[in-house]
């Protein structure tokens, strides 16, 4: 059975996290850990000591009072079916997950954002950027109105670089397969890059991929993020991949720009995958 790990803070944008998490759960048979990392609140207290403010115990109590509330909650408003596990730790966020992560192997991690300006607000603030960037498990962001539906087209943002060094063949292959998706790969050309080299990348990703017969679609725009939401827009995408070491795209594709609304649409969740190791 596959592993889902939703990370809860117990904000409105967690918690569709998690209705999104469970949806998927139900569909392709997974288990889901709701996970709750907390730290211990401190008081100076006029020194240069920092004093707890309540024992540990007591908090690790409410917390965990909480986060079984919640999981009553979703079984009764999802189905008797969910099979959801609870967990909480004190500590780092980051830290939790890579240990947990290691244990369980999970088919994806399932956070929320805000949306306009989740770098600053968000992003960085609840350590998302971080989980992001150290994770090399899949973290699947979930836009804050997002709902999970039937994934029948699943994008894939490709830079055709490094091409057979790093596209995480096998992930996409277990994602399309498990939702018997079709698969939509996408190349935005902003720079005029090396003709040749892309022509020569983008037949070893052909190479790779064949047994999926995905559709490639090659846009030239100044902006890469215009580009990306124009595609998925018009191709009725579901879930959009990105490998985020590769390019900022996570970065900028939920932020306002001074003179336009949200760049990407903010219904489409975002899987953030690490290249193939």
């Amino acid at each position: 059975m596959k592993t889902i790990i939703v990370p809860t803070d117990f904000s409105p944008v967690s918690i569709n996290a998690l209705n999104y998490a469970a949806d998927m759960a139900l569909a392709v048979n997974a288990s889901l850990i709701l996970l709750h990392v907390y730290q211990m609140p401190v008081s100076s207290n006029n020194t240069d000591i920092p004093l707890p403010m309540m024992d540990y115990r007591e908090l690790e109590e409410i917390q965990q009072k909480r986060i079984e509330e919640f999981k009553t909650r979703m079984i009764n408003e999802k189905s008797a079916a969910l099979t959801i596990a609870t967990l909480v730790r004190m500590g780092s966020l980051v830290d939790e997950l890579k240990t947990l992560s290691a244990e369980k192997k999970p088919f994806a991690i399932v956070m929320g954002t805000k949306g306009a300006g989740f770098v600053q607000r968000l992003l960085v603030g609840s350590s998302t950027l971080s989980v992001l960037r150290n994770i090399t498990f899949p973290v699947l962001v979930v836009p804050p109105d997002a709902s999970f539906r039937s994934i029948r087209h699943i994008g894939f943002a490709c830079d055709f670089q490094k091409i057979q060094e790093t596209t995480p063949v096998s992930l996409i292959k277990e994602w399309v397969a498990t939702f018997q998706a079709d698969l939509r790969v996408l190349n935005v050309d902003s720079n005029k890059a090396n003709v040749r080299d892309t022509a020569k990348q983008s037949v070893l990703l052909y190479t790779l991929l064949q047994d999926l017969h995905p559709q490639y679609s090659y846009i030239d725009s100044p902006e890469v993020e215009a580009g990306i939401s124009s595609f998925a827009e018009d191709n009725q995408i579901d879930l959009l991949i990105v490998i985020p070491r590769k390019h900022r795209l996570l970065e900028t594709l939920f932020q306002k720009s001074h003179t336009k609304d949200l760049i990407f649409h903010s219904r489409i969740p975002i899987l953030s995958v690490h290249e193939e190791e």
